[in-house]
């Protein structure tokens, strides 16, 4: 997981439903991603859907942890066993192949 919530969270509720591997939820004072579920949208979208959605910006990279496309598609399969990725990911399904997306700290 390369993804945060910071402690500027206002606890709104809006990043919750947007994440397709149920990796956030509700903490005690700020919401949380758990990181053995998130896969930064990769396999979904071609961008973090709860950066898109977070209207303070607080889901952010956490520049401890980087992750490749395949870690993360890696874990997308795993947590999603049913469902079938195309092998190799379409651009609009992973920010990797993004042109106009913003390198993390590391990559």
């Amino acid at each position: 997981m390369a993804t945060i919530i910071t402690e500027e969270c206002i606890n709104c509720g809006a990043c919750e439903p947007e994440c397709p591997n149920e990796a956030i939820s509700e903490g005690d004072d700020i919401y949380v991603i758990d990181p053995n579920l998130c896969t930064e949208c990769v396999g979904f979208h071609d961008y973090e859907a709860c950066q898109a959605v977070c209207p303070v910006e607080c889901c952010v990279p956490d520049p401890k942890i980087v992750e490749g496309q395949e870690e993360l598609i890696g874990r997308a399969r795993k947590l999603h066993a049913d469902k079938s990725f195309p092998d190799p990911l379409p651009a609009n399904l992973t920010r990797f192949l993004n042109p106009n997306r913003q390198k993390r700290p590391g990559e």
